[in-house]
């Protein structure tokens, strides 16, 4: 099909990189080179800022943005721009979990991106309890964004590690895995909410709703997860209708590997006329 003149290719890529500097050792540069995304989320960066060479946060055509936990070695999210946001913001005004650095959002005219870092709870009991907080606090916060989007029209794009595998189809030992956090029957229909509910719209499955095996984005280190894709799919595109609609390619890049997540990537056609074409 052919597109508009005015019509742009927007990418955007998500990557839980489970230590930032750990993957730059491992190449990540020069994949951000080969694959060119305009926006990169990316979550547990696990570094403070004073440690943040300037490869780090500057790599390439690209420019970094961070939002650190306060804890060392722990969480942490960040953004890569091929071109400026107007406007960078940290947190979702709730002191628990701002300090743990798990939200930070750019935006443009007309579109806001944000890149996400949901708890996990498999430490325990406390940290599962910690991570239904999260949700209830987060789902508020999200809840604020659609009403922004129906009032004004602008649309957003939550990319990120999720940390909720939504069905069956989500990973690959889901029997195994119904009473585990990340898999848990309140989870899933929290994220279910979401989409129901909320509004919101999971990209890559709008796109391939009956992949499986090729739909996994995280692999245990564990065993032989990744060389026998024992995986799941935790990592999301969700986003408003409007520019949901206007995906149109995702690809999960499995190796090489520099991370225990894969980056996902999605390509969204963007009018020139809605203002984002100052990004390109």
């Amino acid at each position: 099909m052919q597109q508009p003149p005015d019509t742009l290719v927007l990418r955007i890529t998500s990557l839980n990189v489970n230590g930032i500097r750990s993957a730059f050792r491992k190449g990540l540069a020069d994949w951000l080179e080969t694959a060119r995304p305009d926006i990169v989320c990316l979550q547990e960066i696990k570094i403070q800022d004073s440690d943040l060479a300037d490869d780090l946060r500057h790599p390439g055509e690209w420019t970094g943005y961070f939002h650190h936990a306060e804890k060392k070695g722990y969480s942490g999210v960040g953004l890569y721009l091929r071109r400026p946001a107007d406007r960078v913001a940290a947190g979702m005004a709730c002191p628990e979990f701002d300090a743990e650095g798990r939200i930070l959002r750019a935006d443009w005219p007309g579109l806001t991106v944000v890149s996400a870092y949901l708890p996990s709870g498999s430490s325990g009991d406390e940290r599962q309890e910690a991570k239904y907080r999260f949700l209830a606090h987060f789902e508020t916060w999200i809840d604020a964004l659609m009403r922004e989007h129906r009032e004004t029209g602008r649309e957003f794009v939550i990319c990120g590690d999720w940390n909720i595998a939504h069905k069956e189809i989500d990973l690959k030992n889901w029997k195994g895995n119904l009473k585990n956090s990340g898999f848990l029957p309140e989870e899933r229909a929290w994220l279910s909410k979401v989409f129901d509910e909320h509004g919101w719209v999971d990209v890559y499955r709008r796109l391939h709703p009956d992949a499986t095996g090729e739909a996994y984005t995280w692999w245990s280190n564990r065993g032989q997860a990744w060389a026998k894709n024992v995986g799941w799919r935790i990592d999301y595109h969700i986003a408003t209708p409007g520019i949901a609609a206007r995906a149109h390619a995702a690809s999960i890049h499995r190796e090489p590997r520099y991370s225990d997540h894969a980056p996902l990537t999605i390509d969204y056609d963007w009018s020139s006329s809605a203002g984002i074409k100052n990004i390109q």
